[in-house]
């Protein structure tokens, strides 16, 4: 059971400001964490709950949206701090009013994505290893796009699969495709400053009509690899494409690499949620392994 008022102490601490576990309501949509909203009086808290065991994911969920809002492209909520209330782990937000976006809010979140990726450092991965969804994501630092997207994201996911029974044709195709990532993504990008997990459910407006981004899983790539995943599942539509482009236009062979990057969070998708996933993996693994014919 949740110890909401040593959570509200811990927020009380943080912030200055009074905070009793009065009115909690939880929030709906959550597939790994729980979500609720605790108030006191006219301030509002967003508050993840887990088990204890997960409280190094909200850690670097605080420190992948430090790293974000540190940027400055693009609005982020503000973590406030996280901790252990008895056998849960919990991560303290900032409380953001969403709203319906604007005729141009589309447009807008498309180039202030294009603004965040032109942070860059000097190679590729994050100072800390973090999580995609509740799967551990390795960050570590390394100057060769291509062998990091081979050993820090395809083949871990791929020996998850066959950890859980996923072998056969998956592992075949996977390995096949990890030892021809130089060949797929051919170009060299700078390393970009990526939210790492961008579908349509991780990207709101404000009460301004201004784009949010949460739920990360930062790290420095390939910008493509965020553009992609805007693609997977869809929800993000013409005008925001559009824009991006405009600020920055992208490289030949994107369609290729889309796939590649894609294939990422498919196998994740698979290793989290099950074999409903597994046509699609090996549907985009036989469109990328067509091309190398």
């Amino acid at each position: 059971m949740t110890d909401w008022h040593q959570i509200a102490a811990h927020i009380q601490a943080l912030t200055g400001q009074p905070c009793q576990p009065g009115a909690i309501q939880e929030l709906g949509g959550g597939c790994i964490n729980r979500a609720f909203v605790l108030r006191h009086g006219a301030s509002a808290w967003f508050v993840k709950i887990n088990d204890a065991q997960r409280l190094p994911m909200f850690e670097a969920e605080a420190a992948g949206l430090e790293a974000l809002a540190a940027a400055k492209a693009i609005r982020v909520p503000t973590p406030l701090g996280s901790g252990l209330a008895g056998a849960a782990a919990f991560l303290v937000l900032e409380h953001l009013a969403f709203g319906r976006p604007r005729r141009d809010s589309g447009a807008e979140a498309g180039r202030r994505l294009a603004q965040l990726h032109r942070q860059s450092q000097a190679w590729f991965g994050w100072d800390r290893d973090n999580f995609i969804g509740s799967t551990p994501q390795p960050n570590a630092e390394d100057g060769d796009w291509a062998a990091f997207w081979r050993t820090r994201r395809l083949e871990p996911q791929l020996d998850l699969a066959l950890a859980q029974g996923f072998g056969g044709r998956l592992q075949d195709r996977g390995r096949r495709l990890a030892e021809a990532c130089p060949a797929l993504i051919d170009h060299a990008p700078p390393p970009a400053l990526l939210h790492g997990d961008l579908w349509s459910g991780n990207m709101a407006f404000d009460a301004a009509g201004q784009p949010v981004l949460f739920d990360p899983a930062v790290y420095y790539g390939d910008r493509e690899a965020d553009l992609a995943m805007t693609e997977l599942f869809g929800g993000f539509g013409a005008d925001f494409q559009a824009a991006y482009r405009e600020a920055w236009p992208l490289a030949p062979g994107y369609q290729v690499r889309r796939d590649l990057y894609n294939l990422y969070h498919i196998l994740n998708h698979l290793n989290l949620f099950g074999a409903g996933y597994l046509g699609q993996a090996l549907g985009t693994m036989d469109r990328l392994l067509a091309v190398l014919h």
